[in-house]
Formats: C-alpha cells, structure tokens, sequence
C-alpha cells in the first residue's frame, strides 16, 4: 500500500517539531554563509553559489520560515 501526501501535507507535519525548526535554521544559516560568500567570489562560482541560494530561498518559503524562527528560533 502506497501512502500519497503533499509536501505541503508533509511540511504541516513536520513543523510541529523542534528538530525540524533546527533543520531550517540551519539552511537559513547556510543561505547567509552562501551570500557572505558571493562577496568573495570570483566571476565563474557565482553562478553555483546563486543556485545555492536559490534552492535554500525555495525551502525556506515552502517551510515558512519566520514561522518556525519565531517558534523554535
């Protein structure tokens, strides 16, 4: 038997636990590090560093992060 849930289902779910918080903070975390990072970068990694910060910006809004920093922050 296949059990089918949303990732909107799934994060709902997970945000109800404080190890799931810490998990964002964490990415939040290496967001910032990736953006101090671009003002040492040279031309040919800011590329790899823009997707970076762009897939961490991606789980940071489907997660709803001033949320969880409020609550486990």
């Amino acid at each position: 038997m296949t059990i089918k849930i949303s990732l909107e289902e799934s994060i709902q779910t997970l945000e109800h636990h404080e190890s799931f918080g810490a998990f964002i903070l964490n990415i939040h975390q290496l967001r910032e590090e990736c953006i101090a990072e671009l003002h040492k970068a040279n031309y040919e990694d800011l590329h790899q560093i823009s997707g970076r910060i762009l897939a961490y910006d991606q789980i940071l809004q489907l997660s709803n992060f001033e949320e969880l920093r409020r609550r486990f922050g």
